[in-house]
């Protein structure tokens, strides 16, 4: 998959850094590219768990967070004005393989973005306590996706 241009990464990060709930969650873009994107957040103690043994873990709604909100810029590089696209989530499956104890990654990859609907899958990874990334979640979001003309 090809890069996008310098404009419609300048388009996507406009959108992270306006966002009051992409900006407090502090993602980051690492990778853009045409139906594919990494996103990164660093682990914050304010998103961990309240159960007691499990303080150290990061609450499973982040990870969820993570496949809806990378999928749905995976796809906004589908359009011909990423910052303009119009979607919405209407599915959204999450399985957890493991506890998350740090920074979390997620890999998004667009699986079909059609006309009026898409669908992603999505790798969520963190590294282990002994200092190996593992994956800790994996998702499938489907979406409508509002095209011009549709």
């Amino acid at each position: 998959m090809s890069d996008l241009s310098p404009a419609e990464r300048s388009q996507l990060e406009a959108i992270v850094g306006e966002h009051g709930f992409f900006s407090w969650l502090g993602i980051e873009i690492e990778t853009i590219e045409h139906g594919r994107v990494v996103l990164r957040v660093p682990y914050d103690e304010k998103f961990t768990n309240l159960v007691p043994g499990g303080e150290a873990n990061v609450h499973g709604g982040v990870a969820a967070t993570l496949v809806d909100t990378a999928s749905g810029f995976a796809l906004r590089s589908t359009f011909e004005d990423p910052q303009g696209a119009a979607l919405t989530t209407t599915d959204l499956n999450v399985s957890y393989l493991r506890p998350a104890t740090d920074d979390l990654t997620v890999e998004a990859e667009v699986v079909r973005a059609g006309g009026s609907m898409g669908v992603t899958d999505a790798t969520v990874s963190s590294i282990a306590p002994n200092g190996e990334e593992k994956d800790v979640a994996v998702g499938r979001t489907s979406y409508r996706l509002f095209r011009e003309g549709r």
